[in-house]
């Protein structure tokens, strides 16, 4: 595996963790509030929504890098 793919895999890991973290603690705060058990419901949220997060993450930045640079009229 080269740098460059080694890079985005482990880019794509810690995006999910941190994006993945940010949007299902808003999300289940925002259904339910903060009962006694909102850890337990977030960190349930969170395990559906990881796995399907990264490989999306994986295959839709290098899109959206070269959207966003056409857009901006730069390389991406």
């Amino acid at each position: 595996m080269t740098p460059q793919k080694k890079f985005h895999l482990l880019f794509s890991v810690v995006m999910g963790l941190l994006m993945i973290s940010l949007m299902t603690f808003v999300i289940t705060a925002v259904n339910i509030g903060f009962p006694v058990d909102f850890l337990s419901r977030w960190g349930q949220a969170f395990a559906v929504a990881y796995p399907v997060g990264v490989p999306v993450i994986f295959f839709v930045a290098p899109i959206a890098r070269k959207l966003t640079g056409k857009l901006l009229g730069m390389p991406a």
